[in-house]
């Protein structure tokens, strides 16, 4: 099997392929990732609903939380494909595929190329899931230059090979396009006034000064608010950055495609730009007849390809908003494919 992404696959025995096969001695997947807690994690697997010797594709693998609990219920002849375009996460799939209890490859790539990557090789899976947020390794990595938190360099790049990152952007683009990503990704009201001030600071090379600019872009008033006032110019920067919600549009159709008949699809998302095209999608492929309203009869023929798992969005319980409070915005969305797509639809 040859994929047109970059992939590395683990194993301390002889591989299928490029698949690594699981050890000898099956025991738990025992990470050194302790500090990561998967958002909404039953929720998923039981929706999810792995059965041995099935084949499992993790979008975005991270930290391997959802990827750990999902193995564990695979098996021996299952297998579980991790993507992920963030090159530390190559060094966590190492460990994971360790001792993970099934077969596993790694393909380094974001979650759109890796899919076409699997569906040129003909990969079936039965799921495929997604995990839309940011992990809390990437936050907390102030040199990253995800987090208002932290001083460091303005990078936000969830691919540290690719060559345009945040400075980029802020010190580059005009003024009309920066505000336009602020208002587009970060739903920011105050897009104009920010846009401007980062144009008249430039050039800006800390978070510390994008935060500056922010806050001396908007009314004094809007600074005092709820949340820190630079969180929607970040979300929109780093969105902008990392191409996020093109990667979303042209991998659902992806994912959807790849998924055997009786396969199931989930996605976890973080805010409504995220789940709004998530949630549209699957309603799409779960309506039946798409005639005009006035026809007294259907002569479409149209059958639904989905069955929808979740009629509204799942989220986090009390007590998993408490323990995790970066958890507190996660939607859970899933759909169960009962049909193919059918002639003249897009793929």
């Amino acid at each position: 099997m040859r994929l047109n992404a970059r992939q590395i696959s683990y194993s301390q025995r002889p591989a299928v392929g490029l698949y690594a096969e699981p050890r000898a001695a099956l025991r738990p997947v025992d990470l050194v990732m302790s500090e990561h807690e998967p958002v909404l994690a039953p929720e998923l697997v039981s929706l999810l609903a792995p059965e041995a010797g099935q084949t499992a594709v993790d979008c975005t693998f991270g930290a391997g939380g959802h990827a750990r609990r999902v193995a564990e219920l695979l098996g021996r002849e299952g297998t579980l494909i991790g993507i992920d375009r963030d090159p530390a996460a190559e060094e966590r799939f190492a460990r994971f595929a360790a001792t993970a209890p099934c077969r596993t490859l790694f393909i380094g790539a974001d979650f759109a190329a890796g899919l076409r990557a699997l569906r040129g090789e003909g990969v079936r899976p039965d799921m495929v899931y997604v995990d839309l947020g940011m992990s809390s390794m990437q936050v907390d990595a102030w040199e990253r230059g995800f987090s208002y938190s932290y001083d460091a360099p303005l990078d936000m790049r969830m691919d540290t090979r690719q060559s345009f990152d945040a400075a980029d952007l802020l010190n580059e683009w005009p003024e009309s396009r920066i505000a336009q990503v602020l208002r587009r990704f970060g739903e920011e009201r105050y897009a104009r006034g920010i846009a401007r001030e980062i144009v008249r600071r430039r050039p800006l090379s800390t978070t510390a000064e994008l935060v500056a600019a922010i806050k001396a872009g908007m009314p004094a008033s809007a600074r005092f608010g709820a949340g820190h006032p630079a969180k929607r110019s970040f979300q929109a920067i780093r969105i902008a950055v990392n191409g996020e919600l093109e990667a979303l549009e042209e991998a659902l159709p992806l994912a959807w495609s790849s998924l055997a008949v009786g396969g199931r699809f989930a996605a976890i998302s973080f805010h409504s730009l995220e789940d709004r095209p998530v949630k549209q999608f699957l309603a799409a492929k779960a309506r039946g007849c798409i005639c005009p309203p006035e026809l007294p009869v259907c002569v479409c023929g149209h059958e639904p390809e989905a069955e929808l798992l979740t009629r509204r969005a799942v989220s986090p319980g009390p007590e998993e908003a408490e323990a995790n409070p970066r958890s507190r915005s996660a939607h859970l969305r899933a759909a169960l494919k009962i049909a193919d797509e059918q002639p003249g639809e897009a793929r």
